[in-house]
């Protein structure tokens, strides 16, 4: 509203902000302090996060929450693994991870598209050539990069809103965070059996990012107001469909026998023991949330940054997007149900180029070499099969590899499609 005379005021939902040359008294910065805490505030933010293209949004106080006492217990016990920066004692008190943090605001983002779980393409995939299995996460961009390029945007258009100065910080996936329990408390979901977090109408494949602020928002869930109830109730699918028993009881999983552990954050040989249950896995796995019905209805996104990667291959080694201008329909790859020959026989530096820009480089190209050798082992391909002699080769090629690696998997695999 803009009078004749005297001063602005600009009105909104974020702050009253006195706009005349003179600074802002200290009953003009009490105001704004109160109007940050009222829940006008928080709906700003979660319907801005939401037009940022987030599915779920909500605002928690930076407290230590009491399951983040159980971390200490969990990792007693061994099951981090080789995870050292699970052990960042920050990862138990979000107010260590910023000075003067008064709130968290967490967000979720689809990243669900249309293709078949994996335990309908398994079977899908039995005939034909042997073929792997790239968590639905991988298929497309680095979310890291997505969650990033989005949580920042919103924090922009927090300070375009709020002029005075606050501290915000930016995660995505990638700070001393429990993400998870801090959005079970911004009432965006239960912790399911699987440890992930589920939500109602979304199911559980979606991606969590924070933003970490010294200003003193409203919760989304009242003082008093109860959390999102517990909904997995005597459903134990996804304990009983684990290949690996990862999961130990309910709520609690062993990491070190983690599908998604073995193949990503394992640097070493994968024991023995559970290299027949990771069947055609080569980088993470889907099964705990493929087999839970809370994700039979789940929504998809069309964002092209999760679609799974396709690329037209010219004699199975150089690649490009099959979309790309000039290029030729030629024999296509992807990374939804990727050729297990094609992954096999990428050399470090077609893994880089394949891979660029996508969470797979995680593991290394060793370590997908590596797993894909596990799941040749664990293919149908034997004697007198289709590409058998083929593939044959290409083991015994991996088996006199430098990296020790790659020469122990490749030789497991070959021992079984003899």
């Amino acid at each position: 509203m803009e009078m004749d005379s005297g001063p602005r005021w600009a009105a909104g939902p974020f702050f009253y902000l006195y706009a005349s040359r003179r600074k802002p008294n200290c009953g003009t910065i009490l105001l704004m302090d109160i109007l940050t805490r009222s829940g006008a505030v928080t709906a700003w933010i979660v319907d801005r996060a939401k037009a940022e293209g987030f599915d779920l949004c909500g605002v928690v106080r930076a407290e230590k929450f009491p399951e983040l006492a159980h971390t200490s217990e969990w990792l007693k016990r061994g099951y981090a693994g080789e995870m050292k920066y699970l052990s960042d004692p920050r990862r138990s008190d979000p107010q260590s991870v910023l000075d003067g943090i008064r709130s968290v605001i967490v967000c979720a983002l689809n990243y669900n598209t249309a293709r078949p779980y994996s335990t309908i393409a398994a079977a899908d995939a039995e005939s034909g050539e042997p073929r792997g299995w790239i968590s639905r996460y991988a298929w497309g961009q680095d979310y890291h990069e997505v969650l990033r390029e989005k949580l920042e945007s919103l924090v922009t258009a927090m300070r375009g809103q709020y002029q005075r100065p606050f501290e915000a910080r930016v995660y995505a996936d990638t700070g001393p965070l429990q993400e998870r329990i801090l959005a079970k408390h911004a009432g965006l979901g239960w912790i399911g059996k699987n440890t992930l977090l589920l939500n109602q109408g979304l199911g559980s494949f979606f991606f969590l990012g924070v933003i970490l602020t010294t200003l003193e928002l409203a919760p989304t869930l009242a003082a008093g107001e109860a959390l999102p109830p517990d909904l997995c109730g005597t459903c134990r699918r996804c304990i009983d469909e684990c290949p690996t028993e990862a999961l130990v009881e309910p709520y609690v999983m062993d990491a070190r026998r983690c599908i998604s552990y073995l193949t990503i954050e394992l640097r070493g040989s994968i024991p023995e023991e559970l290299r027949e249950p990771m069947g055609w896995q080569v980088f993470g796995c889907d099964i705990c949330q493929d087999v839970c019905p809370w994700n039979r209805r789940a929504p998809v996104t069309e964002a092209a940054q999760f679609q799974a990667r396709v690329f037209a291959a010219d004699n199975g080694r150089q690649a490009r997007t099959v979309d790309s201008p000039g290029s030729e329909q030629t024999q296509e790859q992807s990374f939804f149900l990727p050729a297990l020959e094609w992954l096999a026989g990428m050399s470090e530096k077609e893994f880089r180029q394949f891979f660029r820009g996508s969470p797979v480089k995680r593991t290394k190209w060793r370590g997908l070499v590596r797993n894909v050798c596990i799941a040749l082992g664990n293919s149908p391909l034997r004697r007198n099969t289709p590409g058998h002699e083929r593939i044959r080769a290409l083991l015994e090629r991996l088996s006199a590899s430098a990296e020790p690696l790659i020469s122990e998997s490749a030789q497991w695999a070959l021992s079984r499609i003899e």
